[in-house]
């Protein structure tokens, strides 16, 4: 199986149930292939530490990471108790100093592998994880930033005369903000995404669901103005069909699209604030909510979120159509008085 980011060697040395796991992810749930490499990941740590207390080792933190669990049966998998997960989810607390977030996430991972043995495949008789309930995660509001910081951070691009990726940037930035789409969707977005009239966009959201969001005056005047550069021979040649390329006119990776954020969250002075590209994303949601105008359902639907209460934490701060929701950003009209230099891309 080539999805993995795992080497293939490591892949090759799971147990061959998890490999089956993995392919049905994969195939039959249609999950990505990071979703997909993230449930291994925090499989084999939860199996390396069953093992370790099992066996009664004693193993730095060095050694732990190196320990093989290929030799983990399904009859190892069937003997797991709901204990063991609990000492584990505390082990990742206290030794792994792993947050709530990430203790949660290890648990959805465990959570749906034992599901998938006991109900798809009957490889054990009981699911050890029916009664262990989620680690308790505090209440905190979303970070993000407020109209007057948001056109801040877009001046900043706008005048930073030095790059020559400017209307790119511009555009990225401008779509996180009004469109509140996940950086992989970002990533993920070709030419031909759009519609015609760049009144919407195609995007792949999580578990591969394609869904539409619709574009205001500013991403639309964004996506615009760089498309002018994007398909002009003169500057860029490639046949990609990635809608934002690297310098080396290849499809633009998740990190080159958070260094550029970060880049114009200190130039427009709010790095301090502890922003990150998915609070663009915090940004976009939180001002559409509280413009009065978006229902959060809508909202619910214009993130892509399978759960109204994933998009509750928005209503600390009613319906439309999704076009409308998006047009009452309040960011839909700050857009560029003057054209970028057309030579920058």
């Amino acid at each position: 199986m080539a999805v993995m980011t795992f080497k293939s060697e490591d892949y090759k040395a799971l147990p061959s149930f998890l490999r089956d796991y993995a392919s049905y992810l994969a195939a039959i749930k249609g999950n990505s292939e990071k979703t997909v490499c993230e449930y291994l990941l925090d499989l084999r740590t939860f199996f390396r530490y069953y093992k370790v207390n099992r066996e009664g080792l004693e193993l730095s933190p060095e050694e732990f990471e190196k320990l093989s669990i290929s030799d983990i049966t399904v009859k190892d998998a069937a003997d797991v108790t709901a204990q063991n997960i609990i000492n584990f989810l505390m082990y990742a607390g206290f030794d792994r100093k792993n947050s709530t977030t990430t203790r949660m996430r290890k648990l959805s991972a465990i959570k749906s592998f034992f599901k998938y043995a006991y109900t798809k495949r009957h490889l054990i008789d009981k699911n050890p994880t029916t009664d262990v309930d989620a680690p308790k995660k505090n209440s905190t509001l979303p970070k993000y930033l407020s109209v007057e910081e948001a056109v801040r951070l877009l001046e900043a691009v706008r005048s930073d005369n030095e790059s020559n990726t400017t209307e790119r940037d511009y555009t990225i930035i401008t779509l996180f903000l009004n469109t509140g789409m996940r950086l992989s969707e970002l990533v993920g977005l070709n030419l031909e995404s759009f519609d015609s009239e760049l009144s919407y966009v195609k995007v792949i959201g999580k578990g591969n669901k394609e869904r539409i969001i619709y574009l205001n005056h500013a991403a639309r005047s964004a996506v615009a103005s760089y498309l002018r550069i994007r398909l002009d021979p003169r500057y860029i040649r490639t046949s990609d069909h990635a809608l934002f390329l690297s310098r080396r006119e290849s499809r633009i990776s998740a990190k080159t699209v958070q260094w550029v954020v970060y880049k114009y969250l200190n130039l427009a002075g709010l790095g301090a604030k502890g922003l990150s590209v998915h609070k663009l994303r915090h940004t976009a949601a939180t001002l559409m909510y509280q413009s009065g105008k978006v229902d959060i359902r809508v909202l619910k639907d214009i993130l892509g979120h399978e759960q109204l209460n994933t998009t509750q934490i928005y209503t600390h701060v009613v319906s439309r159509n999704l076009e409308e929701a998006v047009e009452n950003n309040p960011l839909s009209d700050v857009i560029p008085k003057r054209n970028l230099s057309s030579a920058k891309k």
